[in-house]
């Protein structure tokens, strides 16, 4: 428990560390990229079912008890941001390539990592923690809908379920069978719930390792790219700006306390980037950017949580003890 509390504090300098390194051998030896390439699925699939050990499957019902956070967190993500997605990508240049991975990435809301950055800044990570089966199950039924209606039938055409279905069965569905298997094995033997407390220590390095294996296999793919890829770093940039001050609002209109309410911020404004990636790579050929686009997504969102764990608490949604010094320094 130790070494997963103190990986969580250290969590931005692991993955950091992973990105660093990932561009030095990107940069110095892409020919080493198709093997590093082959580590992704698996590392993936590991990542992914030890932070699905986070939801709380066996106590799916607690989803349901604060109604009111439940709707406002169902709103934000599938009926507001459907529509600032659409307006920020007005600015887009019309690359299927491009809108594809940008509409994968932005219309599904995060369900791993926004727990830890939603702790660190004061918010409710319990309540947000118990929503994350909802958010997981409407966002798989809706992606498919939101796809059609912003890309059209011709693109919709031209990507092939196959590799869809069996990026779900491999690297979304088993490692989420699994670990739902695994809390209730835990539930009912001491050795099951010593296995579930020693996978606490994995999400931060396998998100790190993540973060290395996917950055160092995609960049010598893009490199002549970058141009084509930079553009959507503003759009990403603008995404988190605009949710952050959406969600305060939300907030304001449901009467939320002060830790719902950053909940709420938090998980307005972070995407699932690393659960998309599996699809983004089964896109079939002429879709080869889609996987760097979600990447990047990635990379300015974590830069952003740094920022958010800040300002969240100091400004965006203080608390009683930051208001009354803000109402002293006036």
């Amino acid at each position: 428990m130790r070494t997963a509390n103190w990986l969580q504090r250290q969590q931005l300098a692991v993955y950091a560390l992973g990105v660093v390194l990932a561009v030095g051998v990107g940069v110095a030896s892409p020919g080493s990229a198709p093997v590093i390439g082959e580590l992704i699925e698996p590392v993936l699939a590991v990542l992914l079912y030890a932070t699905f050990l986070e939801i709380p499957f066996v106590r799916f019902r607690r989803a349901f008890t604060n109604g009111r956070f439940i709707a406002a967190a169902l709103g934000m993500n599938f009926l507001v941001v459907p529509v600032v997605v659409w307006g920020l990508t007005r600015f887009l240049p019309p690359e299927p390539v491009v809108l594809v991975g940008v509409f994968l990435v932005l219309l599904t809301p995060c369900i791993d990592y926004v727990i830890a950055f939603t702790d660190l800044a004061g918010g409710d990570a319990e309540q947000l923690t118990a929503t994350t089966p909802v958010l997981l199950v409407v966002q798989l039924l809706l992606l498919p809908v939101y796809l059609w209606f912003f890309m059209g039938a011709e693109v919709a055409a031209a990507i092939d379920a196959g590799p869809f279905i069996e990026a779900f069965s491999l690297l979304i569905a088993l490692p989420l069978t699994l670990a739902w298997l695994t809390e209730l094995w835990a539930e009912r033997s001491s050795r099951g719930q010593s296995w579930q407390d020693a996978m606490r220590v994995l999400p931060v390095p396998l998100m790190g390792l993540t973060l290395f294996v996917v950055i160092a296999s995609q960049l010598p793919r893009v490199a002549d790219s970058i141009e084509r890829i930079a553009v959507v770093v503003p759009v990403y940039v603008a995404f988190l700006l605009v949710m952050s001050l959406l969600g305060r609002f939300a907030a304001d209109l449901f009467d939320m306390d002060v830790s719902e309410r950053r909940a709420l911020v938090f998980t307005s404004t972070t995407r699932n980037s690393l659960v998309v990636l599996p699809l983004a790579l089964a896109l079939p050929a002429g879709y080869e950017l889609a996987p760097a686009v979600v990447v990047t997504q990635t990379l300015v969102e974590l830069g952003g949580m740094v920022v958010l764990t800040r300002v969240v608490p100091a400004w965006l949604v203080p608390g009683p003890s930051e208001r009354e010094r803000s109402s002293d320094g006036a």
